[in-house]
């Protein structure tokens, strides 16, 4: 009779359940696995009878027969070991259970002397439990902390395949695999603190000398979500700037935790000492990335998609490629990217803020710089990279230029991160209030715009003169008022004033 488990599997970061119907029937002994598995399917026969014979039990010498249900999509990843062995356990009236399969997602890699290894994906298969009904999951007990953030859902943690057939024959109950765990996991946290001691590199805000105009603009932009573009010297504090952009954001909130979670599980990014991303992600891909490397692949996520919820880092811009930036320009426009393959379509989410460094010249300096040795037609053809539909997207302008050696030497400290992050916090609370939900001014749709960034007839006459003068297109001219909006909710002003769309004129594209 053939016995069915229930494990799940992945497209892209959508999940899907899959049955695992287990037969063995006389015959000639053979052991097949069929379902469009990958290779690291069809080599879990190799692992599962190796098992077998370490934990001491003998391997049915009949035709066993494994089906991976639907048969018609591509399976890929060890995590369907556990579900596998179990199924053939309760072939062999190891479980006498068998109904209890149907209350649980089996998920687990089994090693050759019966541990269970984490896997990938664990926080998906437990939303995916939650939304279908299904009582719980039964995962590796290394998964534990990702899983647990989803709530209503029975987390089954186990270390071994004898807890595993333990608790499904009724012999251990999950305080007793609960206990199991905490201790094992205590076990292990003694061992890394004794190990690694080192402190973490604190960054902050004040350590980047002088440059007001670029720092307020950071705030700006970590205020109303905007993206922006740093173009500067060598050395004038760019990517110091980036990095320390972070440490501005506010805190991460449960659903934005969640969130990243699910990209890094099913990218298989996390880590027994980082198990859950409560961290807002910073990415910096290198300028040699590929198209696939920055927007995605049917196999994983991409650098735009892991920098959910975080910052998207693009230094040395004019150093990539141009076919690459362009892949950039519809997920920045639509907050996902659509990877179409023959047989499948798979779906990443794009939230982030985009942080674009580059030097304005080949060379380096500014045009009008004595340092800068590089011809009209080289800055040219250096400049055609940055795209107009690509710096579309973006919303803030910032030119940095060299300190002078008055500001080298100067002792005032700046700001510190905190100080200027209280102010970003607010101004998102009065964004929270504005649209009901956790939405922020860089992402209004025309129809927002005209409804919250209302100007005065005073106002209105000098974003009319810079219409005329600066020959602003209607992307511009929105652009403006949303960064307006942003800068108005950080000085807590309910209407946007002269000098809040003068500043916010001043960040625009000027090239």
């Amino acid at each position: 009779m053939a016995i069915s488990v229930y494990s799940c599997g992945y497209l892209g970061i959508e999940s899907y359940i899959v049955e695992i119907e287990t037969d063995i029937s006389n015959g000639l002994p053979v052991f097949n696995i069929v379902g469009m598995g990958d290779l690291a399917i069809l080599e879990s026969k190799e692992r599962i009878r190796s098992c077998f014979k370490n934990i001491g039990l003998d391997f049915p010498v009949k035709r066993v027969l494994v089906n991976l249900s639907p048969a018609d999509i591509k399976k890929k990843g060890s995590s369907f070991d556990l579900g596998i062995f179990l199924g053939i356990l309760s072939n062999i009236g190891k479980i006498r259970n068998i109904e209890n399969f149907k209350n649980y997602l089996i998920l687990g890699e089994i090693s050759l002397n019966g541990e269970v290894k984490s896997v990938k994906g664990a926080i998906n298969a437990t939303i995916l439990a939650k939304e279908k009904g299904i009582r719980g999951v039964i995962i590796p007990y290394e998964n534990y902390d990702e899983a647990c953030l989803i709530s209503g859902v029975e987390i089954v943690p186990v270390s071994r395949i004898e807890e595993a057939v333990s608790f499904l024959n009724g012999k251990i109950s999950l305080d007793e695999l609960h206990k199991s765990m905490k201790e094992k996991m205590n076990l292990k946290k003694n061992e890394k603190s004794k190990k690694n001691r080192e402190e973490k590199n604190v960054v902050d805000f004040s350590d980047v000398k002088g440059q007001f105009l670029a720092k307020r603009a950071m705030e700006i932009a970590a205020a109303g979500g905007h993206n922006i573009f740093l173009m500067g010297d060598p050395g004038s504090g760019k990517s110091m700037l980036a990095k320390r952009f972070v440490t501005i954001l506010p805190e991460m909130s449960e659903k934005e935790i969640i969130e990243t979670t699910k990209i890094y599980s099913i990218s298989g990014m996390l880590s027994p000492d980082k198990p859950v991303i409560t961290e807002r992600p910073f990415r910096a891909p290198h300028h040699s990335a590929t198209q696939t490397a920055l927007v995605g692949g049917a196999i994983r996520a991409g650098e735009i998609t892991l920098a959910l919820n975080g910052v998207f880092f693009m230094d040395e811009l004019g150093e990539f490629g141009t076919r690459t930036l362009e892949t950039l320009r519809q997920p920045l426009e639509d907050g996902s990217v659509t990877i179409s393959r023959a047989n499948l379509i798979v779906n990443y989410p794009v939230n982030n803020i985009m942080i674009a460094a580059s030097n304005p010249t080949p060379g380096g300096f500014f045009q009008d710089d004595p340092q800068c040795k590089d011809s009209l037609r080289d800055i040219k053809n250096y400049q055609k990279k940055f795209s107009g539909p690509l710096l579309d997207r973006i919303d803030l302008y910032v030119e940095m230029r060299r300190l002078k050696k008055e500001e080298i030497f100067s002792e005032c400290e700046s700001e510190s991160s905190e100080t200027v992050k209280e102010r970003v916090i607010k101004a998102r609370e009065i964004q929270k209030k504005r649209f009901n939900e956790d939405f922020l001014n860089g992402k209004m749709s025309r129809k927002q715009i005209s409804e919250y960034c209302k100007i005065d007839s005073e106002t209105k006459k000098v974003l009319e003169r810079a219409i005329d003068e600066l020959k602003l297109s209607v992307r511009a001219y929105d652009k403006i008022l949303k960064v307006s909006r942003t800068i108005a909710d950080l000085e807590g002003s309910k209407n946007i004033k002269t000098e809040h769309l003068l500043e916010a004129l001043n960040y625009r594209k000027k090239y």
